[in-house]
């Protein structure tokens, strides 16, 4: 969890960094599903895929985002105690700390790998 909040931290001094900021909590988040209940996972996930098939623009990224949850029947994080989650070993190609060992001037580049990878692996 550290090395992704150094991310959003890194976020904060680069506007074209922060641009990227769907990115970077989806591609963490995908690989954290104990985050999210199933209906939220399956939520980001299809959101996920459906921006990066597309090729959509954060502005409407974000738009549908919000199309989809408000209002919506279900909860997207787990209420579950961190402690009491079930967890699922997966490998991944690349995660959070390949970005985060890249380093900060490198993240740009980093998270759109990193999105790239996620994507050939859903």
């Amino acid at each position: 969890m550290e090395q992704f909040e150094y991310l959003l931290v890194w976020e904060h001094d680069d506007p074209d960094l922060y641009a990227l900021h769907f990115w970077t909590v989806s591609n963490y988040m995908l690989q954290h599903p104990s985050n999210f209940t199933r209906e939220g996972y399956q939520l980001t996930k299809s959101l996920f895929v459906e921006a990066y098939d597309n090729n959509w623009e954060t502005p409407y990224i974000l738009k549908r985002n919000r199309e989809l949850t408000t209002n919506k029947p279900f909860k997207i994080t787990n209420p579950t105690p961190l402690a009491e989650r079930m967890r699922v070993l997966r490998t991944w190609s690349m995660t959070v700390n390949d970005v985060y060992a890249a380093g900060e001037m490198k993240a740009i580049e980093s998270i759109k790998k990193w999105r790239t990878a996620i994507r050939a692996e859903l």
